[in-house]
């Protein structure tokens, strides 16, 4: 048994507006909003690592809780965007933290990162107790890289998001996870050693548009909860009309969809875990009232989760 004690999310300064970004790309600024739904994102500065916005987020989410970095068991990293391939950003992030010794699991995942983290979270908790999930990106380090695509470079912001999982006591309890993973489609979604992201729109949309309500409807089968009962759904915040999309195969009223893609874009992994902080602040678990969090990204891997509040 696994339970969700909060969250916590950073979002760096700087705010970038359509009209920024469209004026390096060529494009109107409306249209940037029309085709996702953003309206401006956050780009993290230069010297801004993607272990140090994890480690604010971090920060937040145990300020939040009530727990010091040293009572956490297990650490889990999440990015798709990490500066350099070893030592993972993890160990860098819990140094921030003046944690020694507890372990750290890196998961190199864009996108559905931090639902996995979630998910192996809720099954490492009893043994570890405390396990802390932190997802962060910074985007803008790779679709800023030129010459621009207009296709990425106006879809992606930097943050990064956490959640406490605990053995013993939260805000919610966490059912069994749904994932699911097929290489299949790797090069449709990929970024490189060296050059730029690599993304097949089409195949992206559709195979995201069918995965996840399917992924959705798995979960709610096992936790024997119908979607029209779920008190909040908590995306990975891709795209506003890909969330729309997802409602309606659902049919549920978009409105049970908490979304902030306007404001941050896509912030890949630490996308769910930003919207997560924000809507825990606003709105939060209920007792007895089931939320459930879904992600789709590159690899393509995806899943869904449910928490019931307690």
């Amino acid at each position: 048994m696994a339970f969700i004690k909060g969250f916590g999310s950073y979002l760096p300064e700087r705010v970038v507006p359509n009209s920024e970004i469209a004026a390096r790309v060529g494009c109107d600024p409306k249209w940037i909003s029309e085709v996702s739904g953003i309206c401006e994102r956050r780009f993290a500065q230069t010297d801004e690592s993607v272990a140090a916005m994890g480690a604010s987020a971090a920060r937040d989410c145990l300020g939040r809780c009530s727990v010091n970095a040293s009572q956490v068991g297990l650490f889990i990293f999440t990015t798709g965007s990490a500066e350099r391939r070893f030592p993972s950003p993890g160990v860098e992030m819990t140094h921030r933290l003046s944690v020694a010794g507890a372990p750290v699991i890196d998961l190199p995942m864009a996108s559905a990162g931090s639902l996995f983290g979630l998910g192996l979270a809720s099954l490492l908790a009893e043994a570890y107790g405390e396990v802390l999930v932190v997802a962060s990106e910074k985007m803008s380090s790779i679709v800023l890289q030129e010459p621009l695509d207009r296709n990425t470079a106006i879809l992606f912001g930097d943050g990064a998001g956490a959640a406490l999982v605990s053995s013993s006591e939260g805000l919610a309890r966490i059912h069994a996870p749904v994932l699911h993973s097929d290489g299949a489609f790797a090069a449709d979604l990929r970024l490189g050693l060296a050059g730029s992201l690599e993304m097949n729109g089409p195949v992206v949309v559709l195979q995201s548009s069918r995965k996840i309500p399917g992924a959705i409807r798995e979960a709610l089968e096992a936790a024997g909860v119908s979607a029209q009962n779920v008190d909040a759904f908590l995306m990975h915040q891709a795209n506003r009309n890909l969330i729309t999309r997802v409602a309606r195969a659902l049919d549920v009223p978009v409105e049970r969809f908490y979304c902030n893609i306007d404001r941050y874009g896509n912030t890949s992994s630490a996308s769910m875990f930003i919207a997560a902080a924000e809507w825990s602040l606003s709105a939060g678990f209920r007792p007895g009232q089931p939320v459930l969090f879904a992600a789709f990204g590159a690899g393509f891997h995806w899943g869904a989760l449910i928490a019931a509040g307690v």
